[in-house]
């Protein structure tokens, strides 16, 4: 059962999300961020937000300090936004999904060509 409240949170939190970083977060080192997805723990004390950001290796660990900077207010943003009883620790990851993918589809297109 709480597998699924916490499935239910985290959609929550994904979307929440979505909306702070693009409109209150005013840090000039985050970047275009993409919110990919969202894991919250079975008690809901943690969560871990999973990031893509748009640019080079600097621009990815300056949007990763200002967001670990801003995390506090994003946090109570979500805190006003959700009714919990306690809002979750936020932690941000890079998700490398999107890269990975790139890299197997240039080895199977490599594979194609020879």
């Amino acid at each position: 059962m709480s597998n699924i409240r916490a499935n239910r949170v985290a959609e929550q939190i994904k979307k929440e999300l979505g909306d702070i970083l693009n409109n209150k977060i005013k840090d000039p080192r985050v970047g275009f961020v993409t919110v990919t997805d969202v894991e919250v723990t079975g008690d809901l004390q943690q969560s871990k937000v999973f990031i893509s950001v748009l640019g080079d290796e600097k621009k990815k660990e300056d949007t990763l300090l200002g967001l670990a900077k801003a995390s506090g207010f994003i946090r109570s943003e979500i805190g006003s936004r959700i009714r919990l009883r306690k809002t979750p620790e936020i932690s941000f990851e890079f998700d490398n999904a999107y890269e990975y993918g790139s890299h197997i589809e240039s080895l199977l297109r490599d594979l194609n060509n020879k």
